[in-house]
């Protein structure tokens, strides 16, 4: 079974920065793990995504050249280092691992067996 832990989440000032890690265990290389985020009133983001097997990535457009997904093949943990952060960036991220071989198919819920984090609260104040 698939397991996911995200840590590294917490409060930081408007133009600072964040790194999120995530530890995954108990998948195959046809799957893909994203970061995804939610603000109160909001649906849910894919924010950033990469695939197991390729490394290829995909991110939202509201984050493009601010966040970078990365992965630790050795312990597979998945990284997402935030830049830039701006108050609306604010919302709880969760990681999830899905199966599908393209990052931005993950992105864009196109996935089966997919299985979530519990998330970590990251907040921007202005």
């Amino acid at each position: 079974e698939v397991q996911l832990v995200e840590s590294g989440g917490g409060l930081v000032q408007a133009g600072g920065s964040l790194r999120l890690s995530c530890a995954a265990s108990g998948f195959s290389d046809d799957y893909g793990i994203g970061w995804f985020r939610q603000a109160p009133g909001r649906e849910r983001e894919g924010v950033a995504c990469i695939s197991v097997s390729g490394g290829t990535t995909y991110y939202a457009d509201s984050v493009k050249g601010r966040f970078t997904i990365s992965s630790d093949n050795a312990r597979y943990t998945v990284y997402l280092q935030m830049n830039s952060l701006k108050p609306e960036d604010t919302a709880i991220y969760y990681c999830a691992a899905g199966r599908s071989r393209f990052a931005e198919y993950i992105c864009s819920g196109v996935w089966s067996n997919e299985y979530w984090g519990r998330g970590t609260q990251v907040t921007v104040s202005s």
